[in-house]
């Protein structure tokens, strides 16, 4: 909800993390009412970044896309991704590391802003990100791991759409060959991992010059989306307009703070900054769901314990 507080003389306003793929777009089209929230959220000054776990675009590729789907004024600041997480991981906790990365422009253009250089005899760290990947480089990675770099993966996403019909393997399967063949357990950033939500939160109070007051996730997916905002002490608004259909709901302990049917639901309250009367979430009516629970559940993490896997799928 769009609420504003006066702090020394200043309005500070709500600010918003908003995922990409099913919350924003769907393939190549816009899903309905999406370009009107983003033109509000212009229009009014409201703080925003776009979070997304896809690790292979620059926020450059990504800005384009947008303006070629219709959306004006975005430029590549309003982007925070899985691969600028990665770097900045990198360069907060081990400057001047090395790194053998197994991804594409935007893992390799974000590790170079932050001056991590690549090495492929020693590096102190294998780098795992989504798509370009070869048996050379597996076999590369294996060895560098056996001689004690450490291993980590852009997100846990096992898959990712490429199309209503199709998929490819994400930085998870990835990751999860590599944890097989080594035995080493991958450390992976991206959502739900609360560094992502941490810098993503502190790079919207860098544009703004001050901190946003709440900050709210808007994403489609509930292993990633929601449960990294709640980890991350963030509100979390889920919209069915993509992954997670309203029946699943009943599968998870975490609830979102409130239940959309698209951004579109947010425009108004947007413009206005009167809260929309469709926002509350139904798990907080009468008490909770009076849902059958129904489909898979998507928690085993237990499994882990005994032996090194990925975590389940999250994302679309």
């Amino acid at each position: 909800m769009k609420t504003a507080t006066i702090r020394k003389n200043h309005v500070v306003k709500t600010g918003y993390l908003i995922d990409m793929d099913g919350v924003i777009y769907r393939e190549n089209r816009l899903i309905p009412g999406a370009k009107e929230f983003v033109d509000a959220l212009t229009a009014t000054g409201t703080p925003f970044l776009f979070l997304t776990n896809n690790s292979v675009p620059t926020p450059e590729n990504l800005a384009v896309r947008l303006k070629q789907l219709g959306i004006q004024g975005i430029s590549a600041k309003h982007f925070y991704i899985s691969a600028m997480n990665m770097a900045d991981f990198l360069s907060e906790t081990d400057p001047g590391c090395t790194v053998f990365v197994t991804g594409e422009s935007g893992l390799i253009a974000a590790l170079h802003e932050c001056k991590i250089a690549n090495d492929a005899i020693q590096p102190r760290y294998i780098v795992v990100g989504e798509v370009a990947i070869t048996m050379d480089k597996l076999v590369k990675a294996h060895e560098c791991i056996e001689r004690g770099a450490r291993l980590l993966a852009t997100n846990p996403d096992n898959w990712c759409p490429v199309s209503s019909e199709k998929t490819r393997p994400g930085a998870g399967a990835t990751a999860a060959f590599l944890e097989a063949s080594t035995g080493q357990r991958a450390h992976y950033l991206g959502k739900p991992n609360g560094y992502m939500f941490y810098r993503a939160s502190r790079k919207l109070t860098e544009l703004t010059r001050s901190r946003p007051e709440p900050v709210v996730m808007i994403g489609d997916t509930m292993e990633t989306d929601i449960r990294g905002a709640i980890e991350s002490g963030l509100q979390s608004f889920l919209v069915l307009s993509g992954s997670t259909q309203f029946e699943s709901l009943a599968d998870y302990v975490y609830q979102p703070t409130r239940v959309l049917q698209s951004v579109a639901d947010l425009t108004e309250e947007i413009k206005t900054g009167q809260a929309s009367n469709r926002l509350n979430s139904p798990v907080f009516v009468n008490g909770g769901f009076s849902l059958v629970k129904g489909g898979l559940r998507h928690q085993t993490d237990i499994l882990a314990f005994y032996k090194p896997r990925p975590r389940p799928p999250m994302i679309k």
